[in-house]
């Protein structure tokens, strides 16, 4: 699977998203470092919030496959600038994550996030699981791939009970 690093700001759903990926159970808590794990990079907000680790972004994007911008659908605005994934060497897509929350606007944050420059936004709730199924897909390598598809289609073994 391709390796993805998140950013956004503290509080859009980067880590519950991780979560979810991995098909973990849904835990709240702070990320206060960058935490390394097999397919993702979650980052904690801070570091896009400020200036001066805003940069250090950037190193880390050498260690990802994919950048991931992340918003929260009920954002009051974006902190993406204009053309921002320009500026990145890994190709950047966009996940609009808590879909399902009450106040979520998708169209806006969509809009948000194709100004920054994402041609490929995913909207997703990590609680409900919508639209996660549809990023892991695309995450998959050609030997992910590969091998879900020959998984699927091995005819499933039954078992039937003898009477007797």
């Amino acid at each position: 699977m391709k390796k993805i690093m998140l950013f956004g700001r503290v509080g859009a759903g980067k880590t519950t998203l991780t979560q979810a990926l991995r098909g973990e159970e849904i835990k709240y808590y702070k990320t206060q470092y960058v935490n390394y794990l097999d397919t993702v990079i979650d980052t904690p907000g801070e570091y896009t919030e400020r200036r001066e680790t805003s940069g250090a972004l950037a190193l880390y994007a050498y260690e990802a496959d994919i950048v991931g911008l992340v918003l929260s659908a009920n954002e009051p605005y974006s902190i993406f600038s204009p053309c921002l994934t320009s500026m990145v060497n890994r190709e950047a897509i966009g996940i609009i994550t808590g879909i399902d929350k009450p106040d979520a606007n998708v169209e806006r944050v969509r809009r948000w996030l194709q100004l920054a420059g994402c041609k490929k936004i995913f909207p997703v709730s990590s609680i409900t699981g919508e639209g996660v199924k549809e990023l892991v897909a695309y995450l998959e390598d050609d030997e992910d791939r590969k091998k879900r598809l020959e998984s699927e289609a091995k005819p499933k073994k039954t078992t039937t009970k003898k009477e007797g």
